[in-house]
């Protein structure tokens, strides 16, 4: 299959002529649909977001709350852990014959880290008694969100 080289500076005139696959064709599948970058000026401020999810998908993880409640805000494979997790959380309530009780625990502070541009990593401690557990979160922007793209809960 032979390819073309697109110019510098392209024809104006040429748009019309070509055909609406060929313009497709030229734009490229990821620059015309996928999700856009976002600098991290253009975000909304990572920390409190980064507690605010973390709190809401622990609730999650306990059964209190849906984990589409925040799938905007999550990649898939993050989305479709939790959503697991969650599952096993609620099958074992339901042959436990128990509600779901809303977790009682607080979230301490939250380092963060900027690797790159639109990019913030964070480690949240959960207080929760008996124990203590660490939460690791990578962000990325997106569309003008964050969005978790990693999760995990030690």
């Amino acid at each position: 299959m032979a390819h073309t080289v697109t110019p510098l500076h392209p024809d104006p005139h040429a748009e019309q002529t070509l055909g609406p696959l060929s313009r497709y064709q030229r734009i490229g599948h990821a620059e015309a649909f996928g999700p856009q970058p976002t600098s991290t000026i253009d975000l909304p401020e990572p920390r409190d977001f980064t507690l605010r999810l973390v709190g809401g998908i622990i609730e999650c993880v306990h059964g209190v709350r849906e984990p589409g409640q925040f799938a905007r805000w999550m990649t898939e494979d993050v989305y479709r852990a939790i959503a697991t997790r969650a599952r096993k959380v609620s099958v074992a309530q339901q042959q436990q014959r128990r509600a779901a009780e809303r977790p009682m625990f607080s979230l301490g502070n939250a380092v963060m880290s900027s690797p790159r541009d639109g990019v913030v990593e964070a480690s949240v401690v959960v207080h929760a008694s008996p124990r203590v557990r660490a939460v690791a979160i990578r962000l990325e922007g997106y569309d003008y969100r964050w969005k978790a793209t990693s999760f995990s809960m030690l």
